[in-house]
């Protein structure tokens, strides 16, 4: 199963997942407090099952399920913007490590990239 299938069965269907023995493996509340968290009438109840992580899977299931209001909710899943090739160059140039230039790429514009792959950029004949 997905966080999806969960997330659906918590807002959408409240359909007992657990019943199957995979659901408790399956079930993984980072990516399903993740995903509660872009709706704005859920992202309470996925911050305090956040704070309480010792609770067992189960159990954070049956309390979003028996707590949130069944609607149909779609909101889109926040990605990374930035290729990979830009972020090594930019660890190159700066010799910076891969998070502090995901952080640094956002304050660079295209141009700057671009002078930045230039200036890697080797000739010769191809």
């Amino acid at each position: 199963m997905t966080p999806f299938d969960f997330i659906n069965a918590i807002t959408e269907n409240k359909k007992d997942l657990f019943e199957d023995p995979q659901a408790s493996k399956d079930y993984t509340p980072f990516m399903i407090n993740k995903g509660l968290s872009f709706y704005p009438d859920t992202i309470l109840y996925a911050n305090e099952m956040n704070q309480r992580v010792i609770i067992p899977t189960q159990w954070q299931f049956e309390f979003l399920k028996n707590s949130i209001i069944k609607k149909k909710r779609f909101s889109k899943w926040h990605k990374k913007d930035v290729q990979p090739e830009q972020v090594r160059l930019v660890m190159k140039h700066y010799k910076y490590s891969e998070k502090r230039a995901y952080e640094i790429i956002e304050l660079l514009t295209p141009n700057q990239i671009e002078e930045i792959r230039l200036s890697y950029e080797t000739g010769g004949r191809g």
